[in-house]
């Protein structure tokens, strides 16, 4: 699984963030990570020189092997907490899509 992180011209894409976004998507879609081919993690400051709650937006979007691509998106005051609440959500999106697919039910 890659995972690819993207920034607008706000927030610095710096090593820090990488590290901390590829911990993010490994901690809640790693299990899947036979199933996804890439992840993308896109980062947007949303108020950007000006100062206000759950400012910084996260969407994640996993490209599933032989499947559309899903992506959720999370608002939050800072970059951890936006990037928790995305991988979050889309995880229970793919899980539950993956679910659906499987023969064993």
């Amino acid at each position: 699984m890659q995972i690819q992180v993207n920034t607008d011209n706000f927030i610095h894409g710096d090593e820090r963030v990488i590290e901390i976004a590829e911990a993010a998507v490994q901690t809640d879609l790693g299990h899947l990570a036979d199933r996804l081919t890439r992840v993308e993690v896109h980062l947007k400051d949303q108020n950007a020189d000006k100062h206000g709650p759950d400012h910084i937006r996260c969407t994640v979007e996993a490209r599933p092997r032989g499947l559309d691509p899903m992506a959720a998106s999370h608002d939050a005051a800072d970059i951890p907490a936006a990037l928790k609440g995305a991988a979050k959500k889309l995880r229970g999106r793919l899980t539950s899509e993956f679910q659906k697919l499987d023969p064993h039910r």
